[in-house]
């Protein structure tokens, strides 16, 4: 291990264990590294496009590569952003020296171990491609390196999935011998890959690669370094490598890779988007209390009904007590008791989406975001209210009924936040006490019960003082995230 320093800047590796270190010098000495990763380079280009769309046209001004292996993603990421201050990382020295062949000039380079980042936050962009299958806990690590993210920044990696290299085992087993390939995550495995208040997902794809030969595979895996056999695993000896070859050439010398991708942004800002099962179900009232509770910023993007009331900002500013400049103003608000697109239309007016970009004052300072409606209700011509929350990023706070008919919606609408990759922070139950929706919701919806707002006969300040009582502060909320980021 060795020191790599430009610009007066050096990391110092972080010791390794013997396996780290067998994986280590397995890619040191890959010299055929570059002729043989055809698929290391598809999967490079997949995941370079995830996380440019990521992105949605920002700019990172300081990026993270953690294992670049020989540049290739490395290349890509100077290319798209010439400016920008780039760290590429690989735990082998000598694939390092060829990365910094192949980029050249304007990269910083540095041995490190991805699960032990010995660098100084924060980053705009932290990525890794084909690394994570080689980490002890991958979880931990992607938690770790996430909390180097600056906020708004993005975390993209990928690693391969069981399953890869499946002809191969198969070619094993009808041999009587145990493959000793690595030992890969399921798919359900990864997909529990999350860090804590990050929104994002893991999507999946599987390619298959013919080879000449049963011998041109194995040195295919020696070639790119992934030679090092699973824990526990035993090496074929000559006659059994021998005749597994020859079997695997039988049924067509192909592997099938699988890969998954994980990309996940951490919010733009503290806070949280309120958004309901239905309309009516509390969502006002809980976001009073929230921003009671927690001292908070509100903000509601989109309002209707005016004709009829107030409108939920002059409510929550009565009854929380915030002060007005705390209170922002809507995006967009219409007289018509319709849902916002409806609403706007029947003004003759059309939403602008982009005033409704989430605003930024007092970014470490939370900020109460409150939906219209359910998740699905149109917010402009071509965006549903679901679809902005996954813009923002913000965690979830989901209120729901807690009387007949709860159970269903609540957890349709926990299986669609968690379909767009959305970070759950908790359900609010408002209404007459019901233990057993209350159980039945906190278990089959593995999710934070954050409270059971009973029925008020009259909301006034006092009320709303009094339930925000029964909500988390927000360090505890953001703590239970941070910790149960695989439930969540």
């Amino acid at each position: 291990m060795y020191d790599v320093a430009k610009g007066g800047k050096a990391m110092t590796a972080n010791p390794v264990h013997t396996r780290q270190a067998r994986i280590q010098h397995s890619f040191d000495a890959a010299e055929e590294y570059d002729a043989a990763a055809v698929l290391q380079r598809v999967a490079g280009r997949r995941l370079f496009e995830i996380l440019r769309a990521r992105l949605a046209g920002r700019t990172p001004q300081r990026i993270l590569e953690v294992g670049c292996g020989t540049g290739f993603l490395t290349q890509m990421l100077h290319e798209a952003w010439p400016e920008a201050e780039l760290i590429a990382t690989d735990l082998a020295p000598r694939m390092l020296e060829r990365a910094r062949m192949r980029v050249g000039e304007g990269v910083q380079f540095g041995v490190m171990d991805a699960a032990q980042p010995g660098v100084v936050r924060p980053f705009d962009l932290i990525c890794g491609n084909l690394v994570f299958q080689w980490l002890d806990d991958p979880q931990a690590a992607l938690q770790t390196l996430a909390d180097l993210l600056a906020a708004g920044g993005v975390i993209a990696v990928s690693t391969l999935l069981d399953g890869t290299f499946e002809e191969w085992g198969r070619a094993c087993t009808t041999e009587g011998v145990v493959a000793a390939t690595p030992s890969y995550p399921s798919a359900q495995t990864v997909q529990r890959w999350r860090p804590g208040l990050c929104a994002g997902q893991w999507t999946t794809e599987c390619c298959v690669q013919s080879f000449e030969s049963g011998l041109a595979f194995v040195r295919h895996l020696k070639d790119t370094g992934a030679s090092v056999p699973r824990e526990g695993g035993k090496a074929l000896s000559s006659a059994e490598l021998r005749r597994v070859m020859m079997r695997f050439e039988q049924v067509g010398a192909m592997a099938t890779w699988h890969l998954a991708y994980g990309c996940f942004q951490r919010p733009q800002r503290a806070g949280v988007f309120v958004t309901g099962t239905d309309t009516g179900v509390g969502k006002t009232l809980t976001s009073a209390c929230l921003v009671h509770a927690w001292k908070a910023l509100y903000w509601k993007p989109l309002q209707s009904g005016l004709a009829d009331e107030a409108g939920d900002t002059a409510t929550v500013m009565t009854l929380s007590g915030c002060q007005p400049d705390a209170c922002l103003s809507p995006a967009g608000a219409y007289q018509a008791s319709l849902s916002p697109l409806a609403a706007a239309r029947a003004e003759g007016a059309e939403i602008d989406p982009a005033r409704l970009a989430l605003p930024l004052q007092e970014p470490d300072h939370p900020m109460v975001v409150e939906g219209a409606g359910g998740l699905m209700v149109p917010a402009t011509g071509t965006l549903m209210m679901v679809d902005l929350a996954e813009h923002w990023g913000l965690p979830v706070v989901l209120v729901a009924r807690s009387g007949l008919g709860t159970l269903n919606h609540t957890l349709l609408s926990l299986e669609v936040l968690r379909a767009r990759g959305l970070t759950v922070a908790g359900v609010v139950l408002s209404g007459p006490l019901n233990p057993d929706n209350c159980k039945t919701i906190q278990e089959k919806g593995q999710v934070r019960i954050l409270a059971e707002l009973p029925q008020q006969d009259e909301i006034t300040a006092q009320s709303v003082a009094e339930l925000s009582r029964l909500l988390p502060s927000w360090s505890d909320l953001c703590a239970s995230m941070q910790e149960n980021a695989v439930s969540f």
